[in-house]
């Protein structure tokens, strides 16, 4: 019987989330055994030819040669999972979508004229099929780790859907915009991080995007309460997750109604 072939690919990103995977350690231990590393480059020069079971794919489409990279790993993976922010909403690169790619190349690079960059910087699911996306930034070692196992055991994986307030409860932690008026994105924000921040005394940014069905609308008001201008409000939304299309349409409708 074959062993179930992995595959982690980078596309533009810092690298965060594969670490999050080499972090995992003792429990990489315990998989070592049941999968074979096709392509990691992180990890390993060794590559071994394609098709692979499980491919991880961290990082934006946002250079000239990505676009046919990732119908590539899409056609050689037989389950294809974006991992963190830049994979799943075009992470902090997609900020230069909200005023055009010249602005910013004109700053950062002595010679822009040089750089294969594309107007856009997009998920991965605006290009391939997707069969998950896990949030964050950078990932949970948790969820990553029930992603793997569960494809490997062929059923889907259990990733929660809803807000990290829910991870308050869980962990007793005191509301902190309602004990201290802190502005906080944990109603409209998709668990998995353990709802870190608010047990630190400080409000949810959103990291892990927005989760299912978010009332952003409703929280304006709660934020302007709690003394976040409308400026500010938009740029909470204008982060890690900038592309994922409820945060985006967020900030638009912060912006408009206040103009």
């Amino acid at each position: 019987m074959r062993v179930p072939r992995l595959a982690v690919w980078k596309f533009s990103s810092c690298d965060g989330c594969q670490l999050t995977l080499l972090d995992c350690e003792d429990e990489l231990l315990a998989l070592a055994g049941r999968i074979e590393i096709g392509y990691f480059l992180e990890a390993s020069r060794r590559e071994l030819p394609p098709p692979y079971d499980l491919s991880l794919v961290e990082g934006s489409v946002a250079a000239g040669a990505d676009l046919e990279r990732v119908r590539r790993v899409r056609e050689q993976s037989r389950y294809l999972v974006t991992i963190g922010a830049c994979a799943t909403a075009g992470g902090v690169q997609a900020l230069r979508n909200l005023v055009g790619l010249p602005d910013y190349q004109a700053v950062v690079y002595a010679r822009p004229e040089y750089v294969d960059s594309l107007e856009r910087s997009t998920p991965i699911s605006a290009h391939v099929k997707v069969d998950l996306e896990l949030r964050g930034c950078p990932i949970d070692k948790r969820q990553l780790l029930e992603v793997i196992t569960a494809y490997l055991a062929d059923r889907k994986p259990d990733i929660p859907t809803h807000s990290v307030c829910f991870e308050c409860k869980l962990r007793g932690t005191t509301c902190v915009t309602v004990a201290h008026g802190t502005p906080c994105l944990g109603p409209v924000t998709q668990a998995g991080c353990g709802a870190i921040c608010p047990a630190y005394g400080r409000g949810c940014y959103g990291c892990f995007g927005p989760m299912e069905t978010p009332n952003t609308r409703a929280m304006l008001p709660l934020l302007r309460r709690d003394g976040v201008t409308t400026a500010d409000a938009a740029r909470l939304y204008r982060t890690f997750n900038a592309e994922a299309p409820a945060f985006a349409e967020a900030a638009r409708q912060t912006t408009e109604d206040d103009g």
